[in-house]
């Protein structure tokens, strides 16, 4: 019996590693076999949603009243929501086998849920009612109703097509920093193509909206996508994706800004109004606050499509920043972003969900598996993570100052700090051009004024106990730090910064595996080493320690979290780790050092000297 319960312990870790290795499970909707659905019309089933025409007072999110019957009602009905409203065949690709029949769905669902969620009565009276929150997505709506599961789905009932007032109305921006410091982008997304409407930004001084910048549009296809289910059943028209540069931009102002097309009427449709802060002077000594996570993911409000818990753990995660913003100038999501692999109509509900964090302080982000990774498309590593996106939408759908949009990895200055973000799903190994990229960004960092240099990429380059890392017994990304920390430790880097694994953990101050000082809270004069942070618990599946704990490891969290760092001045920093379920610090620690420390030499970190000095 003793044998038997090991085994089952022994295949759980199996199935937890399989699926940390391919991104913790199926999308939920890749277990629709959506291709295979059936015809099932019954005339006493019905379906209806309410109301018909949303957005009436200019909202872009509302709730819709689902109500539905079936006479052969079963455990296994379902509720999918479907837009455009319209199932139209003859988009399907062609069927190569006489045998097989013509798919009558060929596009999946954007959401859905099990008709017995509305009562525990269903399956006896035939009768439910299920709410859902839509919000704007350019296209009209409808509901099927759907029996035989999802493995195997017939249709039963469709329901009335439903609509917001103006589809293609300018949504969801997403504020990021420019290429300089006092530069300000903001993308958004619309119905409106350039040969329809002209789009800008109005923008000022807040209560003052005298500028106006114009917008590039940008747009992708089916055919840029790079496999399925991005290419097939994942595909839905993304709209068009527009950005606008505010430059010129005074340092700490607070600006107003609404997003506008311009009809070839002459009339204008506007967005709402929002405002930021413009980003600080470099060097300026001042109070700034940060946030740092990765792997949020996207979550249903409406509790449909559950995926490994990402309603608690993502929508907790946006809830506590959105909660915290007046105390927030910067956000960084470092990679893994929306996670939806393939289904590219979720990267409009996770750009909806972020508005109110992105559209306020710049949302910069990072590359990660579910981004970019595809075979055969150049990606370092050679899986099918992003079902067949291979970094499209992410690149297109965000703003980010890189030289080269493909190649994901930039640098950017917020007040005291320099960044570096790299990007994992590309070869950083010496000799490589992203290795070329981070020791020019390390090296150019002016430690005078901006003496808080941070690292940060998707997967782990540096340090984790992961349990699937540690069963490897390396820690790490293989090459990871063995190309990499001697420019971390020549440059002086102060945190690098990873996601990808879904904990908390923080080191030691650490090079070559060895901890460098011997502090654990507080840190000051010279610090010797970097610290190494994985903060990759922003919503997605959690991911287990290994058994053993390294000596270098000082903290280690199997929650959902996020980093917040405030560089008070610069000479002091705090760094904080806070828990998603209740924002408050869990760990903590804190450096103070003035500019001589950062110049103090250190073990493989020291300015080369001749004979003549």
């Amino acid at each position: 019996m003793i044998w038997f319960w090991v085994f089952l312990l022994l295949a759980a870790n199996l199935n937890l590693g399989w699926a940390h290795i391919n991104g913790a499970g199926e999308h939920p909707l890749a277990k629709i076999n959506i291709l295979k659905a059936t015809l099932a019309f019954h005339n006493s089933a019905t379906i209806t949603a309410k109301p018909v025409l949303l957005g009436l007072k200019g909202e872009d999110t509302q709730w819709v009243t689902v109500d539905f019957t079936n006479p052969n009602s079963s455990v296994d009905d379902w509720v999918g929501v479907f837009s455009p409203a319209k199932f139209n065949p003859s988009t399907c690709p062609p069927v190569n086998d006489p045998k097989e029949q013509l798919p009558y769905i060929c596009s999946a669902p954007i959401k859905y849920k099990y008709a017995n969620e509305s009562s525990l009565g269903y399956t006896k009276t035939g009768r439910g009612s299920l709410r859902f929150q839509l919000i704007n997505q350019r296209a009209d709506f409808s509901f099927a109703l759907f029996s035989g599961g999802l493995s195997d789905p017939k249709l039963v009932a469709i329901s009335n097509f439903i609509s917001f007032a103006n589809p293609k109305a300018p949504l969801y921006p997403r504020l990021a920093q420019g290429k300089s410091w006092n530069e300000m982008t903001v993308t958004w997304t619309s119905g409106y193509d350039i040969d329809e409407a002209e789009p800008f930004v109005e923008w000022g001084r807040k209560g003052n909206l005298q500028l106006r910048s114009s917008a590039g549009t940008l747009t992708f296809k089916q055919n840029s996508m790079c496999g399925s289910p991005a290419r097939t059943v994942g595909w839905r028209d993304p709209g068009f994706i527009h950005t606008s540069f505010l430059k010129n931009l005074w340092p700490n102002y607070e600006y107003a800004y609404r997003m506008g097309h311009l009809l070839s009427n002459g009339s204008i449709v506007w967005s709402k109004i929002y405002s930021f802060k413009s980003s600080p002077y470099p060097g300026q000594d001042s109070l700034q606050r940060l946030i740092i996570f990765g792997d949020m993911g996207k979550a249903e409000r409406d509790g449909s499509n559950e995926y490994s818990n990402y309603q608690p753990g993502s929508l907790n995660t946006t809830d506590q920043l959105i909660r915290d913003l007046s105390n927030i100038d910067i956000v960084f999501h470092i990679g893994d972003l929306s996670y939806s692999n393939g289904y590219i109509s979720q990267w409009d509900q996770f750009t909806a969900q972020v508005e109110p964090i992105a559209s306020t302080v710049p949302y910069m982000i990072a590359s990660g598996n579910h981004e970019r990774d595809w075979p055969n498309t150049g990606s370092f590593y050679d899986t099918t993570d992003s079902g067949g996106e291979c970094g499209v939408p992410a690149e297109t759908m965000f703003y980010f100052p890189a030289e080269n949009r493909a190649k994901f990895w930039y640098s950017t200055d917020y007040g005291l700090f320099h960044f570096c973000i790299a990007d994992s799903e590309h070869d950083w190994r010496e000799g490589s051009e992203q290795y070329r990229f981070i020791e020019q960004c390390l090296a150019s960092a002016d430690r005078h004024r901006q003496p808080w240099l941070i690292f940060a990429a998707h997967r782990v380059l540096g340090y984790s106990s992961d349990y699937w890392y540690g069963q490897e017994g390396s820690f790490e990304e293989p090459m990871g730090r063995e190309s990499l920390q001697k420019l971390w430790q020549k440059y002086k880097v102060d945190i690098a910064f990873y996601g990808h694994v879904h904990n908390y953990e923080r080191t030691c101050p650490i090079y070559q595996n060895q901890c460098v000082n011997k502090e654990k809270n507080h840190y000051s004069g010279v610090v010797n080493g970097t610290i190494h942070v994985v903060v990759g618990g922003g919503g997605s599946h959690l991911s287990d320690f290994s058994e053993v704990t390294p000596n270098w490891s000082l903290y280690r969290d199997y929650d959902w979290g996020f980093v917040k760092l405030t560089a008070f001045n610069q000479s002091h920093l705090l760094f904080e780790y806070k828990k998603s379920r209740d924002g408050k610090v869990y760990d903590s620690f804190t450096i103070s050092r003035d500019y001589r420390d950062v110049l103090a030499c250190v073990h493989d970190g020291c300015e080369a000297t001749t004979l003549a000095s």
